[in-house]
């Protein structure tokens, strides 16, 4: 019953990996159209770009290590409880 617990959170928290790849997706794509229309904002907008990269990136970093961490703690006082 833990077991299958543990897989069902370590599952729920890898789901934001899914949005957290299309926010990147968007984050690029939404700098690259008004760069293609006028490429003098090509430098106005990479520092803007960037920001919202790192920012969606930071999620998915926070839901790996949850997913991680959810596993590593169920299977550690799992073993514990033996």
């Amino acid at each position: 019953m833990l077991e299958g617990a543990k897989l069902i959170g370590a599952g729920a928290a890898t789901i934001a990996l899914a949005g957290a790849a299309a926010g990147i997706g968007n984050a690029l794509s939404s700098s690259i159209h008004p760069v293609a229309r006028n490429p003098s904002l090509a430098k106005q907008l990479s520092g803007h770009a960037i920001l919202g990269f790192a920012l969606t990136e930071a999620i998915a970093l926070s839901a790996s290590m949850m997913a991680f961490l959810i596993s590593s703690v169920f299977r550690w006082s799992w073993e514990k409880m033996e």
